[in-house]
Parts: C-alpha cells; structure tokens; sequence
C-alpha cells in the first residue's frame, strides 16, 4: 500500500476517482475494520492516507505531529508518512473554505447557523471562525439549541451550514429545515454530494440565495490532501476540469416540454451520444399500469395518472448519469420538479407549435387551438425548471449537438 483511502465502508466513495484523475495511479481504497486500521498505522507500511469516518479522530494517537487546523479541530482526515514522521492534516476544511468561497456565501460579520454536531460540524465552526463569522449557533436534535429553539431565537441567521446527513442519497427528497422561517438568510451550504443538489440547496436557490451542495469540497479537499502527500502543488485549473467532470457523469439530462416536441427521440439521441440509460417516463408509467396511457386517462382519469407520474420521476430522480424524457405535464408538478432537480439538469425542448405531434396524446386531442391554449398555460413552469432550452424544430443533430453543449456548460457551473 503507498496511497489510498481507509474507512469502514467506503462503497460510494469517489476519492479513488479523483486522485486516479490527478496522476495517482497508487491511490485505492482499503475498507477495513478498527483493527486492521490500528495495525496498519503501526507499521506504517504506507507514503500517505485519507481518514473517513469512523476513524478521524482514532487515528491521532498513532501520529507524531498534527497540524494546526488537526489541532483546532480535533480531527483528521489526511495522514503523511515522511521519512517515519506521521503527520496528521485536515484538508476537509480547506475544501469547505473554498466551497464557502465559490459560492459566494458571505459569512465575515455575520451570525452562522450550523446544522449538526459531529465531526463535520466541528470543521463548519473552525471554518466560520477562520472566516470571522459574527456569531455561530451549533442546531442538533439533543443539544442545547434544538430546531424549534432555531426558529424562536435565531431566525435572523444570515448564513447556513448544514453538517448533517439529512437529506443524502438514497434518503433524498427531506430537508433539515423550513428555510421559510429564515427569512434573513443570505447564503445556504450543504455539504452533501449526493444528491448534487438537496432540497435545502434548491429552496434557497428559489430564493435566489447563493447556495450549493458539497461536491466542490469533496474535490478541494482531495486535492488540498495530494499537496500534502507529494509537496507540489495541484493547478487549479486541473480542480475545476475534475470537478466538471465528475458533476457531469453523475449529473442526468433531463429533457421537458410540450407532448410532441420531440423529447423521445431527442432523449434516445443524446443517451446513445453520451453512453447511458435512457428512461421514458410515459413507458415506465405504462409499464407500471399495464395499460396505455390513453388508457389510464380513459379508465381512472388524469389524476391517477399524474400520481403514477411522480412516483415514477421520484425513483428515477434520485439516480445518476441517465438521460430522462418526462410527459409534457410533468413540470407542473413542484414534487416533479423537486426531484427531476436534484441530480439534474433540465433542458427545455421548443418545437413550434404547428409542429407538435398529436397522434395518441390525450390532452392535444381537441386540435391546433387546443394545443396553443395548453402551451400558453404550461409554458411559465416549463421556463421556471429548465436550465436551459434547446431548438428541436430542425434536424435532429443540430438539436443533440446544442443539447449537449448546453448540458456540459451546467456540469460547469
């Protein structure tokens, strides 16, 4: 072993991926129980390690030197073997510093509020300190300042970190808090990755707060760890490529608009161009009911038919690297949208209207007047979802070339 993660579950650990991708091909992951860890950081058979959970704090004794932010915050998650000399860093707090900063979130001056009283909450508060936060209030379930002791007394935070899991894959589609009775936050972060953005990160993006998921840390912090291992540094640029790179394959490519616009068969094009699942929600609805969806309509009417929708979009929303294709009225929907969000990024599908088919779809059945009273009426949720729009009035390449680009710009951001 020279590099490498250890942990004691490291299943949907992406630390491998990110140091493969600087040029550290020596770097695994070594899942192992508290023995084997203890064994290990005896012999000391290793140039340098991640710490995960549950092992960032066990992990001190065993070393000769920690560093200052190791000290403050009593934790550690990167460890370097030099010439015998264990010495223990915390890079986590450099990536959430860095976070803070991308995001824009403003905490100088200001009262902090901090979700969570574990190990990363112990680095949230150095962070804040380091950043020099007016006041922070640590929420917990059990401690001292209790959710409902948040609302009553620190409703004039202006800035929040949430430390929690609250919210994570496979347990997506739940929020720590009502960030309505926030009413003077200016700023939201979540460490979480998965799901690219939670709940919280999409109330305060509604909000139009600067707010973002953890994924930019994730990949701070690794990079933060291969200066310490080799005493080089790691260019910038080389962060954001493998930032944009990871955002996109986890990210799905959502496609929404009119029924007719195509979305099918653009959706199947850019699946194939990108190598991954396509998933037709009107199939997989089909799918579930056993009939048709004119048949759905027909034997248990439309709202049936919406609530067999959103379960549908709910367990593919929580998924990763798919290209989705939803029924034209799934956006009006704030549960659909919620979860077609969290992992993706939404492009609309234009199409004129004389161009849209309506061969088999209930609600285009009444005829060309029909179908502009119903792009009039949806129109403001599918522009309130999307990311961005696509033309798909013309041949089918152009429009997967412009979807494409479109996507990889969002992956970017």
């Amino acid at each position: 072993m020279r590099y490498g993660l250890i942990g004691e579950k490291l299943g949907h650990s992406y630390s491998e991926r990110i140091h493969n991708m600087l040029g550290n091909r020596d770097y695994h992951l070594y899942p192992m129980p508290p023995e084997a860890m203890q064994a290990l950081l005896r012999g000391r058979g290793f140039c340098g390690l991640n710490v995960t959970i549950p092992y960032k704090k066990d992990v001190l004794p065993f070393c000769d030197a920690l560093s200052e932010e190791v000290k403050r915050i009593g934790s550690a998650n990167t460890l370097v073997n030099r010439d015998g000399v264990l010495t223990a860093y915390n890079t986590d707090i450099g990536g959430l510093l860095s976070l803070i900063e991308r995001t824009g979130v403003a905490v100088r001056g200001k009262k902090v509020i901090i979700l969570g009283s574990g190990g990363t909450s112990l680095t949230a508060r150095v962070a804040c300190e380091t950043l020099g936060a007016r006041e922070t209030v640590v929420v917990s379930r059990r401690g001292p300042v209790t959710y409902d002791v948040l609302y009553r007394d620190h409703a004039g935070a202006q800035a929040l970190i949430n430390a929690t899991p609250v919210g994570m894959y496979p347990n997506t589609g739940v929020s720590p808090v009502d960030i309505n009775r926030l009413p003077a936050l200016e700023g939201v972060i979540d460490v979480i990755y998965n799901p690219d953005r939670t709940p919280l990160v999409l109330a305060a993006q509604s909000r139009g707060l600067p707010a973002a998921g953890g994924l930019w840390m994730l990949v701070m912090q690794a990079c933060l760890a291969a200066e310490k291992f080799f005493d080089a540094p790691v260019d910038p640029e080389r962060a954001g490529e493998i930032y944009a790179t990871l955002r996109a394959e986890r990210l799905n490519l959502v496609v929404v608009g009119m029924p007719g616009s195509g979305k099918t068969t653009l959706g199947k094009a850019l699946a194939e161009a990108l190598g991954r699942p396509f998933v037709d929600c009107d199939a997989e609805i089909e799918r579930a009911a056993g009939m048709s969806i004119p048949e759905i309509f027909r034997t248990q009417g439309e709202e049936a038919f919406r609530a067999l929708e959103t379960e549908v979009i709910e367990r593919y929303g929580r998924e990763s690297g798919q290209v989705i294709a939803t029924g034209g009225g799934a956006p009006l929907r704030a549960r659909n949208v919620a979860a077609l969000r969290q992992n993706g990024v939404v492009l609309l599908i234009k199409r004129p209207v004389e161009l849209l088919a309506t061969d088999g779809r209930p609600l285009s059945a009444g005829g060309l007047e029909t179908v502009r009273r119903l792009e009039a009426e949806r129109t403001p949720a599918y522009e309130a979802c999307a990311d961005a729009r696509v033309d798909n009035s013309g041949p089918i390449a152009r429009a997967v070339a412009e979807a494409l680009d479109a996507f990889a710009a969002q992956a970017r951001r």
